[in-house]
């Protein structure tokens, strides 16, 4: 079925809308990583048997490894914070009229270079996480790999690519007409 332009418009303001909420869960998310890394400053055994971790695991390397998940997370929040905000700015050419500008084409480039880094903290997270489990606690973070956000990463390095030479080609025609 066609797009008409009202329902461009429409995915238009509903992307813009969707964007906007993620950007707010991501701060949330950033939050809550915050409150747990104090709560584990404050109060490291109320914290702990609160979030299930029992008394007899070792707490001390459980606590290493719970830091570095945080640091993983809220550096995996930043990253989306850049990717979510550089895809906002893309929008917005799009509802201007305009996109392909060549700003979109570096845009898209670093989203790309973010998802890639986004995949290195999910690895990072599977190793950690691995480490952590043992019988004395299970530390289940329900982690798996996946080619999908592999794709999606090579998609995105095309689309940049694509992006930056069809703002070539029609600037060239630009020049010739």
């Amino acid at each position: 079925m066609p797009q008409t332009p009202q329902t461009s418009s429409n995915a238009l303001r509903a992307s813009r809308r969707v964007l906007s909420v993620a950007v707010a869960l991501n701060y949330g998310y950033a939050g809550f990583i915050v409150a747990v890394v104090a709560m584990l400053t404050i109060n490291r055994d109320w914290t702990m048997t609160a979030i299930g971790i029992r008394e007899s695991a070792p707490r001390d390397s459980l606590l290493v490894g719970m830091l570095l998940l945080a640091g993983f997370g809220m550096t995996g929040a930043a990253m989306m914070h850049r990717i979510l905000r550089r895809l906002q700015a893309i929008v917005a050419t799009v509802q201007g009229g305009d996109p392909f500008v060549p700003e979109n084409a570096v845009r898209l480039q670093a989203i790309a270079w973010g998802a890639v880094w986004l995949e290195l903290l999910h690895l990072g997270v599977g190793a950690v996480a691995s480490l952590m489990d043992s019988p004395a606690q299970p530390f289940d973070v329900d982690w798996n790999f996946s080619f999908t956000p592999w794709v999606a990463v090579l998609m995105l390095f095309v689309l940049a690519r694509v992006f930056a030479h069809g703002t070539r080609l029609r600037d060239d025609l630009d020049g010739v007409v």
